[in-house]
This record gives structure tokens, C-alpha cells and sequence, in this order.
């Protein structure tokens, strides 16, 4: 029998090898053309039964076919990059003004070892493997992409796996992982709210209408929605992160715009939160003799993990490192995350794994001196290939 753990393990310094190389030639959103190429030559090499990539398809897609009939499991990894100095001093350290700082240049690798692995033993494989190579994650619109190109047809996906690593949750240690049932990470939506009043002398504030002073009353009236109307045992947050009026101290001016963030971990408190957003927004507008024009943008919904998909991740993943080193998250994050649009359609489970040192060597995910602990990498590919091998 084919030994997951093993193969995985002694292919770690390849997995390095592929993430250094990605690291060093970070690209953004759908304008990646150099990783695509690296992971379609990568793929070649090892001998997928098909890749599709190109002639209009965004990201990247991947069949292993197994020896023997069965069901179709999607595995993804995203591979888009920020916008931002890296300042790690790595020898592989990018400078190209973009920045692997989120973990998707190892995600990228993993899933490509985890493609080594699968098609190493496609005669003990039930079904068929279906890898997903995503691009733009940063700004959510890659996964929607995928699902526009028709990702989900031919074959049909049954189930979908993946992982994030980095350090997103506290209180883990290298060579451990996580695992959670529902919700795992919020829906992850934007707001942009333009007040418009009467502008005039700082002087006259009576013969103006005061779009300024919409805004502060809004931003307040906001929070009340979290605090006062839903649930303490729900999560939400409402951020309002810019508020732009004016430009002298002497003059109130026309139009004010803020616009922010609001995350959630249900569908129904998602749906409330933009509700209250347009009615607080407008009816404090109104009241002060002015008007709201309110623009309101979805991103990813919440990642729920399923529960039958999860036990067997969790099986999957104490196969591979003993019960001792496998833990439940024990709270979600407020973060987002578009593998939240694949899960909509199919049963999936995402899963945490831990990259970090445990010592001053650990940074935020999206800071300029973001690094990951390489020796853990081996870790993705394990789980990820004894749970296709198994999960029927």
C-alpha cells in the first residue's frame, strides 16, 4: 500500500523548492501568467490525465483519474499575490513591487505535491480528482470566475477540499492542524455611502445642509446594529474604514462619502446587516435634509464547513500526525475567504494548517515581513491525498 506520510515527507524539500520559486515572482489578481505557466509545466511533468487551461478559462484545472469508479473531489489552492514591498530579506525574497505575504505561494505547491502524490498511486485511487488552481482570492473574484467558466461541470464535483496556512489562528504549533464544523471564516462584504447636502460658509451653518454631519450620525447609528441588534451569540462586524468631506476648515461641504467593511458568519445576519446599512444611512440622510446614495458589494459568503466532510478530514488528519497534534479551531475568524463560493455548491471542508515558528519570527498575514515555517509543508499534501484515497 502506497505510504502518503512517507512519499510526503521526503518530497518536502521539493514543495520548498516550487514555493521559493513562486514566492520570487509574485503576480496579482488574473494577471498571472508566469505561475500559470509554472504550474501547467509542473503539472505536465508529472503526468495529470488532462489539464484545461487558457483560451479564455481563468485559473487552472486538473484530472487524475483513479483505477477504480467513484466520485469526483475537487481539491483548490489559490495563487494570486498582493500589491505590496516585500521586506523579509529573504535570498528568494520578491521585487517586483507584488508580495506573497497571505500563503498562497505555498498553497500553489502544495496542492502541487499533493498532485505528485495522487498520481504516484492513481491505481489505489477511487473516482476521479479534480484540482482547481485559483487566481485572484485577494479581492474574491476568482472563485466566481471559476464557477462562470464552468469549473463544476465535466465531471461534476461530488465534494471539495482545502487549506489555508500561515497563522490565522492562535494557540497552534508547527506540525499540528485544525479543523472546524459550520462556519470557519465570514462572508466578507463592502459598503460605499455618499451623504449630499447643501455646501456654504463654516460660518452659516443654517443655511447649509451638513453632509459631514450625516455621516458621523451614520457611523454611530452603525455600530448600534451590532451591538444592540444582533445576537451576543452571533458574530458581526461593521468597520467603517475612510469617511472623505471637505477641504477647508471653513466650509461644509457639498458631499461626504465613508465606506467600509461588514463581516458575518450567517446568512441571515449577512442579509440584516446590509438591510439596516441602506435604512439607517438613508433615514439619517433624510432626517437631516439631505440624501443617501448607498452602494453595496458582496464578497465571499460565509466558509461553512460540512460536518460529514469535516469528520472525515479530522480522520484523514489524525491518520497522518496522532490525535495529539489535531485540533478544533476553536472560534472562526472574521476574515474572508472565496474557496466560501465552491462550498455553496458542494460539501466541503477547508482546513487549518499551521506554518508558523511560535517565536518572534511570526508576522500578520499581509505584512511586509510575512514568512512561513517550510518545514511543516509536507503536512497539506499528506492529509489532502490519504483523504482522497479514503473519504468513499
Amino acid at each position: 500500500m502506497f505510504d502518503v506520510k512517507k512519499k510526503a515527507q521526503e518530497m518536502n524539500d521539493l514543495i520548498i523548492q516550487w514555493r521559493r520559486t513562486l514566492h520570487a515572482t509574485p503576480e496579482i489578481g488574473f494577471n498571472t501568467p508566469v505561475t500559470e505557466k509554472f504550474i501547467v509545466d509542473e503539472l505536465e511533468k508529472m503526468g495529470v490525465d488532462e489539464i484545461r487551461h487558457g483560451n479564455g478559462m481563468r485559473g487552472i484545472v486538473a484530472l487524475i483519474k483513479g483505477g477504480r469508479p467513484g466520485k469526483v473531489l475537487g481539491i483548490r489552492a489559490d495563487y494570486d499575490a498582493l500589491n505590496m514591498t516585500e521586506d523579509t530579506g529573504l535570498p528568494f525574497a520578491a521585487t517586483n513591487g507584488n508580495m506573497h505575504a497571505c500563503g498562497h505561494d505555498a498553497h500553489a505547491a502544495i496542492l502541487l505535491g499533493t498532485a505528485k502524490l495522487l498520481t504516484e498511486c492513481r491505481d489505489e485511487l477511487q473516482g476521479t480528482i479534480k484540482l482547481l488552481f485559483q487566481p485572484s482570492e485577494e479581492d474574491g473574484k476568482g472563485a466566481p470566475a471559476m464557477i462562470e467558466d464552468g469549473v463544476f461541470e465535466n465531471p461534476a464535483m461530488d465534494g471539495i477540499i482545502g487549506l489555508h496556512t500561515g497563522n490565522l489562528w492562535k494557540g497552534f504549533m508547527p506540525g499540528e492542524a485544525g479543523y472546524r464544523f459550520g462556519a470557519l471564516m465570514a462572508a466578507a462584504d463592502w459598503f460605499t455611502v455618499t451623504f449630499e447636502g447643501k455646501g456654504g460658509h463654516g460660518a452659516t451653518p443654517h443655511l447649509t445642509v451638513d453632509p459631514v454631519a450625516m455621516a458621523c450620525q451614520a457611523v454611530n447609528l452603525l455600530q448600534l446594529v451590532v451591538s444592540r441588534e444582533t445576537s451576543p451569540l452571533d458574530s458581526a462586524v461593521v468597520t467603517v474604514g475612510t469617511i472623505q468631506g471637505g477641504t477647508m476648515p471653513n466650509i461644509i461641504a457639498p458631499s461626504c462619502t465613508i465606506s467600509g467593511t461588514i463581516r458575518s458568519l450567517s446568512p441571515e445576519t449577512r442579509k440584516n446587516l446590509e438591510t439596516r446599512l441602506k435604512g439607517i444611512c438613508t433615514d439619517v440622510a433624510e432626517a437631516l435634509r439631505g440624501k443617501a446614495s448607498v452602494s453595496f458589494r458582496y464578497g465571499p459568503p460565509p466558509l461553512i464547513n460540512d460536518r460529514g466532510m469535516t469528520e472525515k478530514m479530522k480522520a484523514a488528519m489524525e491518520d497522518i500526525l496522532g490525535t495529539e497534534a489535531v485540533h478544533e479551531v476553536e472560534e472562526p475568524t472574521m476574515g474572508g475567504e472565496d474557496m466560501a463560493f465552491f462550498q455553496e455548491k458542494v460539501p466541503g471542508s477547508f482546513f487549518f494548517l499551521p506554518a508558523n515558528y511560535g517565536d518572534e519570527r511570526d508576522y500578520p498575514h499581509h505584512h511586509p515581513k510575512f514568512n512561513l515555517n517550510e518545514s511543516v509543508f509536507w503536512i497539506g499534501p499528506a492529509v489532502m491525498a490519504k483523504y482522497a484515497l479514503t473519504w468513499q
